[in-house]
């Protein structure tokens, strides 16, 4: 997809784009470690920048979208097509109101390992750090803010702008000769002093007042009045000011440097001049007035003309030059006053709108808090629901069991399973007795089970197996006669059809056991002593086999 790549960082050191724009993604030589697939733009493929998920399920930078979306009509997702071209849906157009932050992505992003690879920078840091070291790191190639077309390292950049920048020039005031900035403050000019003289400029200041057409509609940065050329829209001078304080700090040190030598060029041609008789102090002192001093940042012991050239013999004509120049001082400090407390201004400006924004975050938070507790109630409410359905699905289940094993007709087949485990839990008092599921002796009979203790009950605990019918409460028993009457027969199968152990019994009308059930169940009764359990484990007989055994009740319904 060469055609939607709008820009590939070279993966040298040196050679990244402008000091304080990454606009296409990071590139992966930063990264300590191989960044994995879901860190990639699928447009630049670099580490994403201000990452966006599109419908599809994509990323990309933020820059990346907006630039194919302007440059392609019905731009369609490179990765959907490269993957199953077969399958593009409506899903797979590109639009940036499609797009979504990606968030969890970008906090990852923000906590990758990554370095510096400008030659001999050892910088190592975490991604949301890297684009601020970028902004200052000293080994970084940057362009002379003087438009020599010079490119240095930002280290040196105060020395290049002393010792090398050839636009780094000052005008001198008396002879109008253009020097390097270097050699200005030993520049003792011959001439005599201007009647009107202009104000000290350099020739990258004359370059800033030349606009051409197309800065016309760009605004300069705040620190222009220093020598700072750089000009864009307000988003631009936000993020460059954030961006070059270093570089402003050598450009307000230079600027300095600069009004001091003119400070001492100016006292030495007064003190030149003092001796001639014929000197005129009030024109004098007019020219001198008009000349630009140094700013703050100066710091004077003593007299600054007495530093300059000491072991004057003048006092008296000494003492109105000081007294000038103090003036001429503190007019140029209150200047430069007002214009710091406009950059201060600015700055105040710029901390009440992050405030603001701030504050418009915190309530965004607040928002989605509540709605984060919304949706919490929501899910406990529907956690609820479904375990309550999870019982009422737990009871079909069991009902359909007892459904699918339910016998109608009074005769009755339990098959019972592991009867090795179930005898030993009967004997340990684990589990001493099985009850058998529900069957019917008609449609709308009689609900009865079986109840069985595999190491005994009563008289016939840990020497017979024993057995007993049980009446349970149906959901007929209001239209059944009772007592319960009906003759009950007991089997146990043997498996090899030879001697099956048979019981019968009919019931006592008298004995609470088969009186219309109050309870879920009546109390068991049955055989006590059905069979002895030498004989249900013995050899000679198949009782149990495949550690199964099986019982048979018949019900005579009569």
């Amino acid at each position: 997809m060469a055609e939607n790549t709008p820009r590939s960082l070279q993966d040298t050191p040196g050679s990244f784009p402008d000091e304080n724009e990454f606009p296409f993604g990071y590139p992966t030589s930063i990264c300590e470690d191989v960044p994995g697939q879901k860190f990639l733009c699928s447009n630049c493929n670099n580490i994403l920048k201000k990452a966006l998920q599109t419908l599809c399920g994509h990323r990309y930078c933020s820059a990346c979208l907006t630039w194919i979306v302007r440059n392609n009509k019905n731009a369609i997702c490179q990765k959907c097509k490269e993957e199953d071209p077969n399958t593009l849906g409506e899903e797979s157009l590109l639009a940036e109101e499609r797009a979504f932050g990606d968030a969890a992505i970008n906090k990852e992003i923000s906590e990758l390992r990554v370095h510096c690879v400008t030659l001999g920078c050892s910088w190592s840091g975490i991604m949301k750090d890297f684009e601020e070291h970028q902004s200052l790191c000293e080994y970084a190639l940057i362009p002379c803010h003087t438009g020599c077309g010079h490119m240095v390292m930002r280290r040196k950049l105060a020395d290049h702008l002393e010792n090398g920048c050839v636009n780094n020039v000052t005008v001198c005031q008396q002879c109008q000769c253009s020097l390097p900035s270097s050699e200005y403050q030993e520049h003792l000019c011959e001439g005599s002093l201007c009647k009107e003289q202009k104000p000290v400029q350099t020739e990258t200041a004359s370059k800033e007042k030349s606009h051409s057409p197309s800065s016309a509609n760009k605004d300069g940065c705040c620190f222009s009045e220093v020598g700072c050329a750089f000009r864009g829209s307000k988003e631009k001078i936000k993020e460059h000011e954030k961006s070059a304080v270093g570089a402003h700090m050598l450009l307000l040190l230079q600027h300095m440097r600069q009004l001091q030598g003119t400070l001492c060029s100016a006292a030495r041609a007064a003190h030149s001049l003092t001796p001639q008789p014929q000197l005129n102090l009030r024109s004098a002192g007019k020219s001198i007035s008009e000349l630009q001093v140094p700013p703050a940042g100066l710091e004077f012991s003593r007299d600054p003309e007495m530093d300059c050239f000491p072991g004057s013999s003048v006092p008296g004509d000494e003492s109105v030059l000081q007294q000038l120049v103090r003036e001429k001082v503190i007019s140029e400090l209150e200047n430069k006053l007002h214009v710091f407390e406009n950059i201060v201004a600015v700055l105040n400006k710029e901390v009440e709108s992050s405030n603001l924004e701030i504050l418009a975050f915190r309530r965004q938070s607040e928002l989605d808090q509540n709605i984060i507790r919304g949706l919490e109630l929501k899910i406990a409410e529907l956690h609820r629901c479904l375990t309550q359905k999870d019982a009422g699905l737990s009871s079909l289940h069991k009902s359909l069991l007892f459904s699918e094993q339910a016998s109608y007709d009074g005769i009755f087949l339990w098959k019972i399973t592991e009867v090795g485990r179930k005898l030993q839990d009967s004997v340990t008092g684990r589990t001493v007795s099985l009850y058998s599921p529900a069957f019917y002796t008609a449609k709308y009979g009689y609900k009865v089970c079986l109840r069985v203790y595999l190491n005994g009950d009563g008289t016939g605990k840990g020497t017979h197996l024993s057995l007993f019918f049980v009446v349970m409460k149906g959901d007929y028993d209001a239209l059944l006669p009772w007592p319960f009457r009906h003759k009950v027969t007991f089997m146990l199968l043997d498996q090899n059809n030879r001697e099956h152990v048979i019981d019968a019994f009919r019931p006592d009308l008298t004995s609470a056991s088969f009186q219309r059930p109050v309870n879920d169940m009546n109390v068991a009764s049955g055989c006590p002593m059905f069979l002895p359990l030498s004989k249900l484990q013995s050899p000679k007989h198949a009782y149990v086999k495949e550690d199964t055994l099986f019982l048979k009740c018949i019900i005579e319904t009569n």
